[in-house]
């Protein structure tokens, strides 16, 4: 006597629970080390590149990112830090050192 079989699911398509890409693909073709306004946006206010998951990029663009980024920044197009000032919270403490109140 056979086994009974068990009931299986069946997946969903693969294009219903793809995340769908936010950039343009021409926005992504576009990202270039002599182009350092697109790669702005690109980059938080503190001057850390943003994750995939945030930019909505692939894997292989967010990787061209990077490297057009970290080429920019190399040739000063782009600072590696933010500006004193910007991003700042107003009341900040340093690590283990007596509160101000």
């Amino acid at each position: 006597m056979p086994a009974p079989q068990k009931s299986r699911r069946r997946k969903p398509p693969a294009d219903a629970s793809r995340k769908r890409r936010s950039v343009h693909k021409d926005v992504a073709a576009a990202i270039d080390y002599k182009n350092p306004e697109s790669l702005r946006q690109f980059l938080t206010e503190r001057g850390k590149i943003k994750g995939r998951r945030m930019t909505g990029l692939s894997r292989r663009d967010q990787s061209l990112l990077a490297r057009q980024v970290k080429r920019a920044r190399e040739l000063a197009l782009l600072p590696y830090v933010a500006p004193a000032g910007a991003g700042e919270r107003s009341e900040r403490r340093g690590r283990g050192g007596p509160r101000e109140r």
